[in-house]
């Protein structure tokens, strides 16, 4: 399977001809990012994880794509979309589904918390073909399962550098990614994947740096 990374949370994943596109927002490359696709999951609403605009626009020119996000998200695209309504599905954690060949089981639930007085919003974190690991705006932890790829969000308004490294050693994959780091510069990304190599390393996880454009096979 081929992952391509795009700027902030959005990632590609290629594999016998079919393409499966996670959170398109609009901190990232989303034409880039849909072209071709077959499957879309969004983890939650906000706006650098799903470009509504833009998603609509590749729902009504690829018949052929699929999408899948919490009912909001999922409503919201219906509107925007009508005539794809069919193709636009709510998803929940707990579930298990397929698209385009691709196996999917979702975990989590909600977004964590910015603070108080910010509302907290659904979130889905997606497992896709056992491997590839898209928490959202979460920490959730899949039971059941052994993650063979984590992405990681690595810097975030509700999250710190510990809860970070927690988060890699809780889920114990054996290669890691950085997934929604738009907002860090060059320093602070230096700190955070020095933290998460290091301590990652000692509990099994690889750890690898990955720019915007940058692919590897997993």
């Amino acid at each position: 399977m081929k992952l391509t990374k795009f700027t902030h949370a959005c990632v590609r994943l290629e594999q016998d001809g079919r393409v499966l596109v996670f959170d398109p927002g609009t901190f990232s490359e989303t034409d880039q990012a849909l072209s071709g696709a077959h499957a879309v999951l969004i983890t939650h609403e906000h706006a650098d994880h799903v470009d509504v605009d833009a998603v609509a626009a590749a729902l009504q020119s690829n018949t052929a794509l699929e999408l899948f996000a919490p009912e909001a998200v999922a409503a919201t695209l219906r509107g925007k979309a009508p005539e794809a309504g069919s193709r636009i599905h709510a998803a929940a954690a707990g579930e298990e589904f397929e698209t385009s060949g691709f196996a999917v089981r979702t975990y989590g639930g909600q977004h964590a918390l910015i603070h108080p007085q910010i509302p907290v919003v659904a979130n889905v974190g997606y497992l896709v073909d056992g491997n590839v690991y898209h928490p959202g705006d979460s920490f959730a932890i899949p039971d059941g399962v052994e993650v063979k790829t984590l992405l990681v969000p690595i810097h975030a308004p509700w999250n710190k550098v510990g809860e970070v490294v927690d988060f890699v050693i809780g889920v114990r994959a054996p290669q890691a990614f950085p997934i929604h780091d738009a907002l860090l510069n060059e320093l602070g990304r230096g700190l955070v994947e020095g933290h998460v190599t290091r301590i990652g390393a000692k509990y099994g996880t690889e750890y690898r740096h990955l720019s915007s454009g940058d692919s590897v096979e997993v």
